[in-house]
């Protein structure tokens, strides 16, 4: 199956590096005007120029609402409109304990991961997807799902994306689709710490037998976006090597 995006004008956050850079990649390659965002302008620079196709970067902090507003605002003036949203962007600045975590961090996971995704859709809803329709694609994670012990209070905020997810497509229906992936344990920087010093070990537990890729994810993401999916809205996609089925949840 090939899944085409000609036409559309997608807005990806988080877009400089790591996951969201693949799905901004892969979107362009299927035809698709994209604008990437992130806090860098630097990095945004260097991920647009290697993509194929389309590709217009804006740097906002996704927890920042007048940034976020000027993005929406920048994506519908230069490319043309807004027809799909990936919440990508996410922050993780305390590892360890929930009972460890201040406020100050425990704010900030929650302005980004959470408020964040709301912010944006709430925005792109107004700027075009009210009177044209959409698609959103939530960047969650397994961990929304599970139990562990060092990204408790990120994985908190995850859950809240899942159930997110399924209040807006139930509200945004049946003008927009949303829907979100929920990645296992990808090969990205943000999540270095966690694969990094055990790579071949954490690998083997896995019944694929191998961490995740971004373009694993990419895939995932381009379905959702795709009239191939034109049917389905407030569901969240599992892809972590079958992770979940040796963890029990």
């Amino acid at each position: 199956m090939e899944l085409r995006l000609d036409g559309k004008v997608a807005l990806v956050t988080g877009g400089s590096r790591g996951i969201g850079r693949a799905i901004a990649a892969a979107m362009a390659a299927a035809g698709a005007k994209v604008m990437i965002s992130s806090r860098k302008e630097d990095a945004l620079k260097e991920a647009a120029a290697g993509m194929e196709g389309e590709v217009d970067w804006f740097a906002a902090n996704a927890g920042d609402a007048e940034a976020a507003a000027a993005c929406v605002d920048a994506t519908v003036k230069r490319l043309g409109g807004l027809d799909i949203l990936v919440n990508n962007a996410a922050t993780n600045p305390y590892m360890g304990p929930i009972m460890g975590i201040d406020e100050s961090r425990a704010a900030k996971t929650v302005q980004v991961n959470q408020w964040g995704v709301l912010l944006w859709t709430q925005l792109a809803w107004r700027a075009a997807m009210e009177q044209h329709g959409g698609a959103v694609i939530n960047v969650a994670s397994i961990g929304g799902m599970s139990v562990e012990p060092s990204i408790g209070y990120y994985n908190v905020t995850k859950s809240a994306v899942i159930h997110l997810t399924k209040q807006l497509a139930n509200e945004l229906a049946p003008k927009v689709r949303v829907n979100a992936v929920a990645p296992g344990l990808v090969k990205t920087d943000m999540a270095r710490a966690l694969w990094e010093p055990a790579e071949e070990a954490v690998s083997a537990k896995l019944p694929l037998h191998r961490l995740g890729e971004p373009e694993d994810i990419a895939g995932a993401a381009l379905f959702l976006a795709s009239d191939a999916a034109s049917w389905m809205t407030g569901h969240t996609m599992v892809i972590d090597g079958g992770a979940m089925i040796r963890t029990g949840f």
